[in-house]
């Protein structure tokens, strides 16, 4: 009896070590704002599983916070760079998005979404020097020994460091500029007569004239609009590497693609093995509100209440724009939950409330949530997919316009 207890212990002590020989060391090349908070619930998900992960960030961040205790090692680069240029380059970007890409067409967008990448590409450059040129920082990454590399590829080097490194990576996206890193660098089919541009609007059922225009639309991003100066960085990984390469071959060596989308609301399109749909990962069941919100939402009534909010990049408007959202929630029944922090509009109702910061989550899961009037980021469409809550739709840029379509044709939204 004694010898089969012993025995046991030793089966169980065993079972233990095989967890933690599984585990394994994560180094992340990430994107901030909306692209941080989606990517970051796959890191902590690492490290409750025994990872290590570490992250490599700009001093320089919106969301990325890595001065708050947390699982997560950073590792923070530029620390001693002038933040003037990363401060203009954030501003030059919210400017954009806020006043300059909302008032033009599609194919203007695209055009200044590329001349702005262009124009940063200076910062790009020397984030990414600060890396692969820094004898210290790469000696270190070596000999941590890393398994696997996570990378947001919309700000190119991860893939180069990885490849420096000799680490096999994962890419994590939604999609690119007009989807030229999966067709071109991933290799998927996309035939234009049912398969969409990414960031046209257009679904998979298009009439003859928006066959045509697809196909427009698709010469037009593989000829003339890329994501950066491909030029530059071709040129840029050949030196880093010591041997002729380009930017879209590195990233074509992705062991996987991680898609932030699923089937609930992609169209039928061909796709290779390597490319994996990790849609909603975010999304979890609703928790309590807050006090004085719920006391609110429970003011509503029968009517419910409309939870607002364009995404953690735009939390202002321009004056005239405020007092018509503000004057347009006065006439609903139903209160309004608006996630703004701009001057309070003159126009404002008693049924509307601002909020600097709402649990957007966990409103979009209260039963009494009648609708979600969102700018069509991801992270937001997929709580609201998951909370069945409809949409109204008001897109802004890049594949924002691209989410509503998909959610208007399967009759969950509709667009302003």
């Amino acid at each position: 009896m004694v010898s089969e207890k012993c025995t046991l212990v030793v089966l169980l002590l065993q079972l233990c070590g095989v967890g933690c020989g599984f585990c394994g060391k994560v180094l992340v090349w990430p994107c901030d704002m909306s692209h941080w908070l989606n990517i970051k619930i796959i890191l902590e998900e690492l490290t409750e599983r025994g990872h290590e992960v570490t992250v490599l960030t700009p001093s320089n961040t919106w969301l990325i916070d890595y001065k708050k205790p947390s699982q997560l090692n950073f590792e923070v680069l530029l620390p001693g760079y002038d933040k003037e240029l990363m401060k203009k380059t954030n501003d030059k970007f919210l400017d954009l998005v806020v006043n300059v890409l909302p008032k033009v067409t599609l194919w203007q967008s695209m055009i200044k979404l590329k001349e702005f990448f262009i124009e940063i590409t200076e910062y790009l450059k020397i984030l990414c020097e600060s890396v692969v040129y820094n004898q210290t920082l790469m000696k270190k990454l070596q000999e941590t020994n890393y398994n696997v590399m996570i990378i947001d590829p919309v700000m190119p080097c991860g893939e180069l460091v990885a490849e420096l490194l000799e680490v096999p990576f994962v890419l994590t996206l939604r999609t690119s500029l007009g989807g030229i890193k999966e067709k071109h660098c991933g290799k998927i089919p996309s035939p234009p007569s049912y398969v969409p541009v990414p960031m046209t609007g257009l679904t998979d059922r298009m009439t003859f004239l928006e066959r045509v225009k697809n196909t427009m639309f698709s010469v037009f991003f593989d000829f003339w609009i890329q994501d950066y100066d491909t030029h530059f960085w071709d040129q840029f990984y050949s030196e880093a590497l010591g041997r002729p390469t380009t930017l879209c071959e590195t990233l074509g060596k992705a062991e996987i693609w991680l898609i932030r989308t699923y089937w609930d609301f992609e169209f039928p399109r061909p796709y290779l093995p390597n490319f994996k749909f990790v849609g909603g990962l975010h999304c979890k069941p609703a928790k309590p509100l807050p006090k004085k919100i719920e006391e609110f939402v429970q003011s509503s009534g029968e009517d419910g209440v409309v939870v607002f909010s364009l995404g953690s990049m735009i939390q202002n408007l321009t004056e005239d724009k405020a007092n018509l959202f503000a004057s347009a929630f006065a006439q609903i029944p139903q209160k309004v939950l608006w996630r703004y922090k701009g001057k309070k509009p003159a126009t404002l109702g008693a049924n509307t409330r601002l909020y600097d910061w709402i649990p957007q989550n966990d409103l979009l899961g209260h039963p009494k949530t009648k609708a979600f009037l969102t700018h069509g980021g991801m992270n937001g469409i997929y709580e609201a997919i998951y909370h069945g809550v409809p949409v109204v739709g008001v897109s802004i840029f890049g594949d924002q316009h691209d989410n509503i379509a998909h959610m208007k044709t399967k009759g969950a939204a509709m667009e302003l």
